[in-house]
C-alpha cells in the first residue's frame, strides 16, 4: 500500500481551551506539500499531531508508512554529539568495540558496518563535511539543522516532517534543503513561510481561521489562485451587501407608505365623513396587510443578513498589516557610516572582521552577505558599539535603529506603549498610540505585554517602537528580520522598507526578500 498520511475531523485547542485547529480533513500522499497560514494559525501543531508528538483533542489521524520530522530547534544535552543526533551512538560504539577485538558473537551479529558510510554519505549531501562523534555544541545553528535534515536522510522515512527547515540557513544551507526536497520521492510535509522554498511543493495547503484549503501546485499558483478567489468573495460580499442594503431601503419605503395610510385613515376617522363599521373594517384589513408585509419584509432582511455572513466567511477578516514609516529627511550626500581598515571581534586571538573598509552615503541599501561564521552579525555589533574594534575607525554619523530577529531592543515585560515610550522617552502616551497604531497596533493592542507577541508581531512592534516617531533614525540595520515572520508579515515589511527614505543595511539569507529589498550594493565578506 503506498504511503500515505491523512487526519479526518481533527481537532485542537491551546493549554487554556481556545480552538486552534477545528475539524480538519486532510490527505497527504507521496508528494511536496507546504502548509502555509499566518503565525499562530497551527502549522507546526499540526505537524506534531500527525508525527504522534500531540494528542488530537478529537478526529483521527492515520499514518500508513514511516515518518520523521525535523523541528524549528534540535535541544541536545551538553555532551551530545552528531551520533546522538542520529540516535546511532549505542551502533557505533559496538563498532568501536568490534574493531578493538572487544565484541561477542551477538554483537557481531548486531554490527552495522555500512553505517559509518551512509552516514558519511547523509551528512556531505547536506553540504557537511564532520565526523560522527563531532560535538553539537560546536556546530552552528544552520549547521545544527544541516545535521538534522542528514539524520532524516539516513531514517529514510516514507514521508519527511519539515518545520520551517530554512530558518537559520545559510544561502548553501537553503540551497541543500531545496536540493534534498528536489530529489526526494517520498512525501514530504513542510510548514514554512520561506517563499524560494515554497515554490518547490506540488501542492500547497493554506491554514487559516477558517479551517484548512489545499490549493495544486507550487507558491506562485497559489497566490495566484487566492488572489482569485479572494476578489470572486469579495465581489460576492459587495454584492450581499448591496441586496441587503436594498432590502432595508424597500422596508423604509414601505414603512413611509404605511405611516402615510395611518395618517390619512386617522385624519378621515375625525372627519367622520364614513360610517363606522366600514372604517374598523378597513382599518383591520390595514393591519392584517401591514401585518403580513412586515413579516416578508423581516424574512427578506434576515436572508439578506444571511447571505451577507456566507459571503463574509468566504473571506477571512483579519485587520490588515500597515507599517506607516514617517520621512526621515536623510540628505543623498550625507555620510552616514565610515568604516576603515576595521578589524575586530569576540575573540582578540581571532578576529572575523580583518582590514574592512565600508563608507555608506546617504540613502543606500547595503546588504551584508556571507555563509554562517563569516561574522556578519559580528560586524552589526562592531558598527552600533555592542563589540569594540581592536583597531580602525568606526565612525556613525547619524542615530539609528537595530532589528534583530528576535527583536532585543523590546523588554518582554513592558508593554507595547511602555516599550515605545522606553526608546522614546520625549514621546508621551498620545504620540505612543498614534505610533502604534500607524503600525497596527491600535487602541487596547498598545497595551499588551510584549512577551506575549508572536514573532511577526514582535518585529512589527519593534519596528514601530524604533521608526514611529518623526523624523525616524536615518540608518535602519536589520540582521535576519524575515526568519520569524509569516508571509503576511515578510508582505508588510517589504512594503514598509520600499516607503522608507533612510539607508539601509541588511543581513538576510532571504532571496525573495533581498530582490524586493532592491540592495543598491551587496557587500560579501566572504570575498
Amino acid at each position: 500500500m503506498p504511503a500515505s498520511v491523512s487526519v479526518s475531523g481533527l481537532s485542537w485547542s491551546t493549554p487554556d481551551d481556545a480552538p486552534l485547529l477545528t475539524d480538519l480533513n486532510l490527505t497527504f500522499g507521496p508528494e511536496r506539500t507546504g502548509i502555509v497560514g499566518r503565525n499562530g494559525a497551527g502549522k507546526s501543531t499540526l505537524l506534531y499531531l500527525i508525527s504522534g508528538d500531540l494528542p488530537p483533542a478529537s478526529g483521527l489521524v492515520r499514518v500508513t508508512g514511516s515518518i520523521a520530522m525535523m523541528r524549528q530547534e534540535a535541544m541536545e544535552q551538553p555532551d551530545d554529539i552528531i551520533a546522538d543526533l542520529f540516535g546511532v551512538r549505542p551502533a557505533l560504539e559496538l563498532l568501536d568495540r568490534a574493531e578493538a577485538g572487544l565484541a561477542d558473537a551477538d554483537d557481531l551479529g548486531d554490527a552495522d558496518w555500512t553505517l559509518p558510510a551512509r552516514m558519511e554519505g547523509a551528512l556531505l549531501r547536506c553540504g557537511l563535511s564532520v565526523g560522527p562523534k563531532t560535538p553539537l555544541a560546536t556546530l552552528s545553528g544552520g549547521q545544527r539543522s544541516r545535521a538534522a535534515l542528514a539524520a532524516l536522510i539516513l531514517a529514510e522515512p516514507d514521508f519527511l516532517l519539515l518545520d520551517e527547515p530554512t530558518n537559520n540557513l545559510d544561502r548553501d544551507g537553503r540551497k541543500a534543503v531545496i536540493d534534498l526536497l528536489r530529489g526526494w520521492t517520498g512525501g514530504a510535509i513542510v510548514a514554512s513561510h520561506d517563499r524560494e522554498l515554497l515554490e518547490e511543493m506540488d501542492a500547497i495547503v493554506e491554514l487559516t481561521s477558517l479551517g484548512a484549503t489545499r490549493y495544486g501546485g507550487s507558491y506562485s499558483n497559489f497566490r495566484q489562485r487566492k488572489e482569485t478567489e479572494l476578489d470572486a468573495a469579495a465581489r460576492d460580499l459587495a454584492q450581499a451587501e448591496k441586496t441587503r442594503s436594498d432590502a432595508a431601503r424597500r422596508a423604509q419605503q414601505a414603512s413611509e407608505r404605511k405611516a402615510r395610510k395611518d395618517s390619512a385613515g386617522h385624519r378621515a376617522r375625525t372627519r367622520g365623513d364614513q360610517p363606522k363599521i366600514l372604517m374598523d373594517a378597513a382599518k383591520g384589513r390595514a393591519e392584517a396587510s401591514g401585518g403580513a408585509g412586515m413579516r416578508l419584509r423581516e424574512a427578506r432582511r434576515e436572508a439578506a443578513d444571511e447571505a451577507v455572513s456566507a459571503a463574509r466567511d468566504r473571506i477571512e477578516i483579519l485587520q490588515p498589516l500597515r507599517m506607516d514609516i514617517p520621512p526621515t529627511g536623510l540628505a543623498p550626500g550625507k555620510t552616514v557610516l565610515r568604516l576603515e581598515r576595521v578589524t575586530g571581534g569576540h575573540d582578540p586571538d581571532h578576529p572575523s572582521i580583518r582590514e574592512l573598509s565600508l563608507t555608506v552615503t546617504g540613502p543606500e541599501r547595503i546588504v551584508i552577505a556571507g555563509p554562517n561564521g563569516s561574522g556578519k552579525t559580528t560586524l552589526l555589533k562592531v558598527i552600533t558599539g555592542q563589540i569594540a574594534p581592536q583597531s580602525g575607525l568606526v565612525e556613525l554619523s547619524v542615530p539609528f535603529a537595530l532589528l534583530d530577529q528576535h527583536v532585543q531592543l523590546m523588554d518582554p515585560a513592558l508593554s507595547l506603549r511602555d516599550n515605545f515610550r522606553r526608546l522614546n522617552p520625549v514621546a508621551d502616551i498620545h504620540i505612543a498610540h498614534a505610533a502604534l497604531a500607524r503600525f497596527g497596533f491600535r487602541a487596547g493592542d498598545a497595551l499588551r505585554c510584549a512577551g506575549e507577541l508572536s514573532g511577526g508581531e514582535r518585529l512589527r512592534a519593534g519596528l514601530a517602537c524604533a521608526l514611529g516617531v518623526a523624523p525616524p533614525p536615518p540608518l535602519l540595520i536589520l540582521d535576519e528580520p524575515t526568519n520569524h515572520l509569516d508571509l503576511d508579515g515578510i508582505a508588510a515589511l517589504e512594503a514598509a522598507l520600499a516607503a522608507y527614505d533612510g539607508a539601509v543595511l541588511a543581513i538576510s539569507h532571504d532571496a525573495a526578500f533581498l530582490g524586493s529589498l532592491a540592495p543598491d550594493r551587496t557587500f560579501d565578506l566572504a570575498a
